[in-house]
């Protein structure tokens, strides 16, 4: 793409810049115009918002911004660097030690709302397995004020991301993080436990900016992309009040397998669709 040079008459303006930026960005992103507003908007401190409303077109891009460009061309999710992704009503900070939360997650937070708005309670004790960045846990507490949470997270790493998110988002005295392995030694019962587990088979095709920077820990669940719900699921009947449920994410062609595996845990099993009509969250109850 063009670079602001001693050799150029003048420096580029935002306008210009982003229009390069986009174009030379379609290599490796579908989102080429998108990933270069974001870019800017932080390189110039402001939101995108303000910067596509704003009179911002005239103005010299600032350097920063071409370095961002740069990252981003070698295949750098967006999301690492900026530093944070927003979810839900969330801003939470991302680090490559934590998988980036998606907009499909955010239909495990759907499900359970629509579940407990029919219910005579709400939740009380959340658990998030394999937590993360917190995305999911923090978005339940930050519907249920009154609730408590535990997130779970086999990485020291990314229990650190969660305890900091907790703190930006004014949940920590509601909520307690805790290195393990899934449900393993939780003898407390909850109310609704959430979890994005593992999903994706050993050898399928990824995007680069997934497979290169995003940890494997959290991908990659055996030769189906199975093995973690065989382990996670039989142990949720001990994890749950009588009442509770359970949101797990799945994969677009999981449904019936994850279904088959909770059947035989004596689990009851409905499937919830994300905004793009694929199969996306199983919700399991007693």
């Amino acid at each position: 793409m063009i670079k602001p040079s001693e050799s150029l008459v003048r420096p580029l303006s935002i306008t210009e810049a982003l229009r390069e930026a986009a174009r030379d960005l379609a290599t490796v992103s579908m989102t080429a115009r998108l990933d270069a507003e974001l870019l800017m908007a932080h390189s110039l401190g402001i939101e995108r918002d303000a910067l596509l409303l704003g009179s911002w077109g005239e103005k010299e891009a600032p350097l920063s911004f071409f370095e961002a460009i740069k990252r981003r061309k070698q295949n750098e999710p967006v999301a690492y660097i900026l530093g944070y992704r927003d979810f839900w009503t969330l801003r939470l900070t991302v680090t490559p030690d934590v998988l980036i939360p998606r907009p499909d997650s955010e239909t495990l937070i759907e499900t359970a709302i629509a579940y407990f708005r029919k219910q005579a309670f709400l939740p009380e004790n959340i658990l998030d397995l394999g937590t993360g960045s917190g995305a999911l846990l923090l978005a339940a507490l930050d519907e249920w004020k009154d609730a408590k949470g535990l997130g779970v997270d086999a990485s020291p790493e990314a229990i650190k991301i969660a305890r900091l998110n907790a703190d930006k988002c004014g949940a920590l005295p509601r909520v307690e993080f805790k290195i393990g392995h899934w449900g393993r030694g939780i003898q407390k019962k909850f109310d609704l436990l959430l979890c994005n587990p593992p999903y994706i088979a050993r050898d399928a095709m990824m995007p680069a900016d997934v497979l290169h920077y995003e940890p494997h820990l959290a991908l990659f669940s055996g030769d189906e992309g199975l093995d973690d719900y065989r382990e996670i699921i039989p142990g949720i009947p001990s994890l749950l009040t009588d009442r509770g449920i359970a949101c797990l994410e799945i994969g677009f062609d999981q449904a019936e397998n994850v279904s088959m595996i909770a059947k035989e845990t004596g689990l009851r099993s409905r499937i919830f669709y994300d905004l793009e009509q694929r199969p996306r969250c199983v919700l399991l109850s007693r």
